[in-house]
């Protein structure tokens, strides 16, 4: 299978072109790509028009590495659009107001599969269901979203499937856009960004900082998902997908109610198979207003921690470090004299291994120093992390003891508030809210983490992750992301793999 003639991609935001355009950094992890002669006149500028079978392979290579996405507006197939067929399967429990909204909104000639997963009162969601002409599938006993989703699958007789939950609105260019991923025949699922649900109805402090901090909303980028990078997984709230590669990947897995998004990805990405994150089209969901319902829907999602990672080991991790940032945290968490100028040597030492692997770009040890910056600086965001929200039972009982651990909780903790909280300014919230969200947020997750771990006698989901050597042609430089409330984590940069 390859890259039609007119696909085309544009390099990533982070990939650098170094030596004259001559060699390219960037990827996730970090690589090293150095280009023929006859590689650097495919490329115009940033962006590469499949054209010949040379244009198609480096194309290739390039979505293989995260070097570089598609271009969704100059996909082909946009004119032939119109010739694919998908059909809506929406699962659907007690919220007939929700699915009238959804469903009004959806092109009236649409093929919609409506999956009653037992509601208490059955009788609305039919009569909706009725009146938009959808096919409805009532199930007698409440099985869960996965296995709700995979009863509708099973029924669908169309190319794509397109999985929709009922709390969602979704614009009308949403699915036309993501289909036209599938120019690439090696993508089985694309999703869009799913960003918050505005009304006119006034909102709580909590539904404001989820309207910009959703653990749903995988921010402003374009990305191929995979494990280990920046969005290891999407959210099936909104995804369309191939019908035959789904039903070959079995559908969800029906005995997870929590996380069978993120392990449906991971098997897919496992099978050879690419999933595109597309946030230039979008679904707004209806989150959650309630503190006692926002919280509660935290926790279920750190519970799914244990059932992912006796499925997904390497992919769980709440961290990943490199031996050298791993000791560079250990070294600036002991805080000693010794604590400074320990992390500085470590830092000098991996830049000097990275800086030769960058020979011949141009300014080596400039670039070195930058990659091993950043990795750093993740690395204690990654200490941070699992101070504050994957381990904070045990932060909590250490501050009761280790003067030490109290500051490194404290730091830790305001820190990442006012880094998020600038970042996100426009929530609408003052700081001191914000913040309060902020740490209920990370308490919820955490505390749904040690409750799956308690219940499966495990702390492999509560175990970080040490790369101590990198894959073939890779580096090992970037984190796992479980369904952690949609926190971003990477890890710490080692020398990046050259590849021809």
């Amino acid at each position: 299978m390859t890259l039609p003639h007119g696909f085309t991609v544009a390099l990533a935001h982070d990939t650098q072109l170094l030596d004259g355009g001559r060699s390219l950094l960037g990827g996730q992890p970090t690589r090293l790509l150095r280009l023929t002669p006859r590689a650097r006149a495919l490329l115009t500028g940033r962006v590469l028009r499949v054209r010949n079978g040379a244009g198609a392979s480096l194309a290739e290579r390039l979505l293989e590495c995260g070097m570089a996405h598609p271009v969704v507006g100059e996909l082909p197939g946009r004119d032939e659009e119109a010739g694919l067929a998908w059909t809506y399967v929406i699962p659907v429990r007690d919220r007939p107001e929700q699915l009238e909204r959804l469903l009004a909104g959806l092109p009236a000639d649409s093929s919609v599969i409506v999956v009653d997963d037992a509601s208490h009162d059955p009788g609305p969601v039919a009569a909706v269901a009725a009146r938009y002409g959808a096919r409805l599938i009532a199930l007698s006993v409440n099985v869960g979203p996965a296995a709700a989703r995979n009863a509708g699958l099973r029924e669908v007789t169309t190319s794509h499937v397109v999985f929709v939950d009922s709390d969602i609105v979704l614009p009308p260019a949403t699915v036309p856009a993501l289909l036209l991923h599938f120019a690439d025949p090696a993508v089985a699922m694309a999703v869009p960004r799913i960003t918050a649900l505005t009304t006119d109805v006034p909102t709580g402090w909590i539904s404001r900082y989820e309207d910009t901090r959703s653990s749903l909303d995988l921010g402003a980028r374009p990305a191929s998902v995979r494990p280990g990078t920046p969005v290891s997984w999407v959210p099936s709230a909104c995804a369309v997908a191939r019908t035959d590669v789904l039903r070959a990947a079995q559908g969800f897995d029906e005995t997870m109610r929590v996380g069978e998004d993120v392990d449906l990805c991971w098997r897919l990405v496992a099978d050879g198979h690419r999933i595109r994150y597309e946030p230039s089209v979008h679904a707004a969901h209806e989150h959650r207003a309630r503190l006692t319902d926002w919280f509660r829907r935290k926790t279920d999602y750190g519970t799914g921690a244990h059932p992912l990672a006796l499925r997904h080991p390497d992919a769980v991790a709440p961290a990943v470090f490199a031996p050298w940032s791993a000791a560079l945290l250990v070294a600036v968490a002991a805080q000693r004299r010794w604590s400074a100028p320990a992390a500085a040597a470590l830092w000098a030492t991996a830049t000097v291994r990275v800086a030769r692997s960058l020979a011949g770009t141009g300014h080596p040890v400039r670039g070195a120093a930058r990659l091993t910056a950043f990795g750093a600086v993740n690395a204690l965001a990654q200490g941070g992390a699992l101070l504050t929200r994957h381990w904070w039972p045990a932060t909590a009982a250490g501050c009761l003891v280790s003067r030490r651990v109290r500051r490194a909780a404290t730091v830790a903790a305001v820190t990442d508030i006012v880094l998020e909280y600038h970042r996100h300014y426009g929530s609408g919230l003052d700081p001191l809210r914000y913040g309060v969200a902020r740490r209920l947020d990370d308490l919820a997750y955490g505390a749904g983490v040690w409750l799956s771990a308690a219940r499966g006698r495990s702390t492999a989901a509560l175990r970080p992750r040490l790369v101590t050597r990198p894959r073939r042609g890779r580096s090992a430089d970037t984190g796992a992301v479980g369904k952690a409330g949609g926190r971003r984590r990477t890890g710490s940069a080692d020398p990046p793999r050259c590849s021809a």
